[in-house]
């Protein structure tokens, strides 16, 4: 299964849903501007859009929540270690409090590797991040990254916005 994203604004993003009323566009805003998120089979979309492979899915994306991106830059050698790490995960994550979704975005073109999480409230997404759980999963040193890694993560935050 593929997954598409684009940027623009809330306008933009929901004429482009409602041109496309058989697929399941989710729409998601930030302070820095809003984003269109959607998976299948389909054709791209998004005539300026990033697609990305799917490689790990848990969980169903609801209209409703609190989404964390993970954007972080791969090494083309490191990528079949990074891509292992999150196929064989622990799963701790799917029992949090509030966990609605998870996906590991392969980019199709690029380095950039998307870990998303959806979550009821941006409450629960901080529990998760302060839980034994998080510290026992990201039990890698804090002053050295991966080798895998090309560039320094960064993440990026959504509220997902509903039809109005």
């Amino acid at each position: 299964m593929k997954a598409y994203m684009t940027n623009g604004t809330g306008d933009f993003l929901a004429k482009l849903a409602t041109k496309h009323p058989q697929m399941t566009i989710h729409i998601m805003s930030s302070g820095g501007g809003s984003l269109a998120y959607y998976e299948g089979t389909n054709k791209k979309v998004f005539a300026a859009g990033r697609t990305y492979e799917v490689l790990v899915q848990k969980g169903d994306l609801q209209e409703e929540g609190f989404v964390a991106m993970n954007n972080i830059p791969v090494t083309e050698e490191g990528r079949p270690v990074f891509e292992d790490r999150f196929k064989n995960r622990k799963h701790e994550i799917d029992n949090m409090p509030g966990f609605q979704a998870f996906r590991l975005l392969k980019p199709m073109t690029g380095n950039v590797y998307v870990v998303l999480t959806q979550w009821k409230s941006e409450t629960d997404y901080d529990n998760w991040k302060n839980s034994d759980s998080f510290k026992k999963s990201h039990d890698e040193s804090p002053t050295k990254p991966p080798a895998y890694f090309a560039d320094r993560p960064f993440l990026t935050t959504y509220y997902m916005k509903k039809d109005e």
